[in-house]
């Protein structure tokens, strides 16, 4: 008597079904995951979160809980794997904006769309102030590092993360420094009556401290190069005012003099006689070392000077210079010059 065949396929029916409740399972969860974590967040304002260097992301998603930018850390946890690739999160200051979705502050966190806190340093600025502005700082972190040379960083804007250290920063800005020095002085003119690099930062450092008119470096490093080649002693008062300001730490204020009170002063007639080793009114050639560090714009004008016929040059009474090519011609303009200044002070003892 023949058997009916038996009947095949129920298995493979209830696992096809297993599958599929496991996908819509699967599926469920993503859009379920996927809306939790774009949801509004519960802080009410932008406010700044710092992630610590090497922070896990658990310790990272619960202080987020805990500081009210998040409801969930394990949401964090879950949107760190999928946006994140669950790895460490980088370090630094972030300003989280109001409302932000888990998944948004994961994403700046990923990113490293830090938090940037400027950070000026003047052009001319001494290394003296150099280190007094690292050290004040309440961004950066570390131990102070010791002072470098005078004229060995790139005055300007650094931009720097909260946490950076103070060694880094320093060494930053000194790397800078080498970087343009390189680049500018291999693009010098020629024939300069320099002949190293360091005696063309010191002459750039002259030249940043003389004027900080954009349009009358290269005149003044003109003028400097002329005296150089004559030669002649190239008479600058920075130069006097850093020599002092070495020798009488006192009598200063980041590179500019200043009496008892603190107040800014000029030039005494015994400075202008002493001999510090920089005072260029009493040396020949340049300083031993810069008396500033200059900034690109004053390395550029003496790398590449104006053809000028001038030696001499005084203050006009407006913040610039006027320059001339002979002795009487720079007598008339220091004659016009003390006139200008005598009747500023006439006016000023008017007003009184």
């Amino acid at each position: 008597m023949a058997r009916a065949p038996a009947r095949r396929g129920g298995g493979g029916s209830f696992l096809f079904w297993l599958l599929a409740l496991g996908a819509a399972a699967a599926i469920f969860a993503f859009f379920f995951f996927s809306s939790a974590l774009s949801r509004p967040g519960p802080s009410a304002e932008d406010r700044a979160f710092m992630v610590e260097r090497g922070a896990s992301g658990a310790a990272i998603a619960a202080n987020l809980e805990e500081q009210g930018f998040i409801n969930d850390d394990f949401l964090f946890r879950i949107a760190n794997r999928l946006y994140g690739g669950g790895g460490v999160l980088q370090a630094g200051e972030y300003q989280i904006p109001a409302r932000a979705s888990v998944r948004e502050i994961v994403e700046m966190m990923t990113s490293g769309d830090a938090l940037q806190h400027a950070l000026t340093f003047p052009e001319g600025i001494t290394i003296s102030a150099v280190m007094r502005i690292i050290e004040e700082s309440d961004v950066l972190t570390g131990d102070m590092p010791e002072a470098p040379p005078e004229g060995s960083i790139l005055p300007d804007t650094y931009h720097v993360q909260r946490g950076m250290t103070r060694a880094a920063l320093l060494q930053l800005m000194r790397d800078a420094h080498d970087e343009a020095v390189a680049e500018i002085w291999a693009n010098r003119a020629p024939d300069l009556p320099i002949t190293t690099v360091e005696d063309f930062v010191t002459l750039a450092s002259i030249v940043e401290r003389e004027t900080g008119i954009p349009s009358e470096r290269a005149t003044v490093a003109g003028v400097f190069i002329n005296r150089l080649r004559i030669p002649m002693r190239l008479e600058t008062d920075p130069t006097i005012i850093y020599g002092v300001c070495l020798r009488f730490p006192a009598r200063c204020r980041d590179g500019r003099l200043v009496d008892a009170q603190g107040n800014r002063r000029t030039i005494r007639q015994s400075e202008i006689e002493l001999d510090t080793g920089y005072n260029t009114y009493r040396i020949d050639g340049l300083p031993p070392t810069p008396i500033a560090n200059p900034g690109r714009a004053a390395l550029e004008a003496t790398a590449r000077p104006a053809a000028t016929n001038a030696i001499f040059f005084v203050a006009d009474g407006t913040g610039g210079h006027l320059f001339a090519a002979t002795l009487a011609e720079h007598q008339a303009n220091v004659r016009r010059w003390r006139e200008i200044e005598a009747e500023r002070l006439a006016a000023e003892r008017a007003g009184r």
